[in-house]
């Protein structure tokens, strides 16, 4: 079994520790970020996580951080289920083309952290993704399979993608609408994965309640651009980093509902703003399913035999103070 790392506050002071059954065995040096712990702090972790020996607290004497960090990137993967590509008004078919798009690391917050709704957003909505945490720098272009790809992954992280729509499609800004502050909860581990689990990332159940009611649920052997695949793609653009964040997209069941007619008026350059909005406006009203002032929204992602298990989140929508 994999080693889960925790990285927390206490007494105003950060800190990381290896997640047990309700408590963190904590780690004696402090690491300024995650890349800092993945290349100078992983190995002595997972030995201490198998002895078990050291400093224990409880995990309800901390505040969970988000155990990605700064100076890490978020690269984005969109409409990666056909599921989700139905509701979103796209064929549901694998395009021919991967959907690439940032957010930017400052929205990332805790697992317990609340969600704060800015006053102008109107339709704010949820996506539980899967999310890979680089382990190799990449500053070249790879051939990434499924053989080595424990060579470039060193783990797995649960990320809730929260999304302004009326920003994201009214806009066009992909960056800008899902880069509010505290719309990236993440964690509440850093599951660093063993040599054998590599092949259960195409295993995990993927699932999202808001108030108890359950409104995403798929297992990523749905993935239209599986991991290998895009990681090699993306290595062909751009470089990565130790510690740097790729999330792989969301399941249907989100609260957008667009019709292809509708996606194609309000994502076109040639109509008049006003109008996408006004028509943007009344067919989102029909939904019921997006997020309000005080919904708590909770997720999970774990595979089907129980082996890998990213832990669970608990986030409260507020209104921006």
């Amino acid at each position: 079994m994999g080693t889960r790392i925790v990285r927390f506050e206490k007494d105003n002071v950060e800190k990381w520790g290896v997640a047990l059954d309700g408590e963190i065995l904590v780690l004696e040096d402090n690491y300024s970020s995650l890349n800092d712990f993945l290349e100078n702090g992983k190995e002595k972790a997972i030995e201490i996580g198998k002895l078990g020996k050291g400093e224990k607290i409880s995990t309800n004497e901390v505040t969970l951080l988000s155990p990605v960090t700064w100076p890490s990137k978020v690269v984005c993967q969109g409409a990666n289920y056909s599921g989700h590509r139905a509701e979103s008004g796209l064929d549901a078919s694998k395009p021919p083309f991967n959907l690439v798009f940032g957010k930017d690391i400052s929205s990332l917050s805790g697992a317990y952290s609340e969600i704060v709704r800015p006053k102008h957003v109107e339709f704010l909505d949820y996506e539980i993704e899967l999310g890979l945490v680089i382990g190799k720098n990449i500053n070249k272009v790879e051939e990434i399979t499924e053989e080595n790809l424990s060579d470039f992954v060193v783990g797995l992280v649960s990320v809730n993608d929260v999304s302004a729509r009326d920003v994201q499609i009214l806009e066009g800004q992909w960056l800008k609408g899902k880069s509010y502050r505290t719309f990236g909860p993440t964690g509440p581990f850093l599951y660093l994965l063993d040599e054998d689990e590599y092949s259960l990332i195409h295993d995990l159940e993927v699932n999202l309640w808001v108030n108890d009611e359950l409104r995403q649920s798929a297992n990523t052997s749905q993935l239209l651009f599986k991991p290998a695949e895009t990681l090699t793609e993306l290595s062909t653009i751009m470089d990565f980093a130790v510690g740097d964040l790729i999330i792989t997209g969301t399941a249907a069941g989100v609260a957008m509902s667009l019709s292809p007619d509708v996606v194609g008026t309000v994502t076109s350059l040639g109509v008049p703003f006003n109008e996408k909005s006004e028509l943007f406006s009344k067919t989102q009203k029909l939904v019921n399913n997006y997020l309000k002032d005080g919904d708590v929204i909770r997720t999970q992602i774990k595979s089907t035999d129980g082996r890998i298990d990213l832990g669970e989140q608990q986030n409260k929508v507020v209104p921006v103070k």
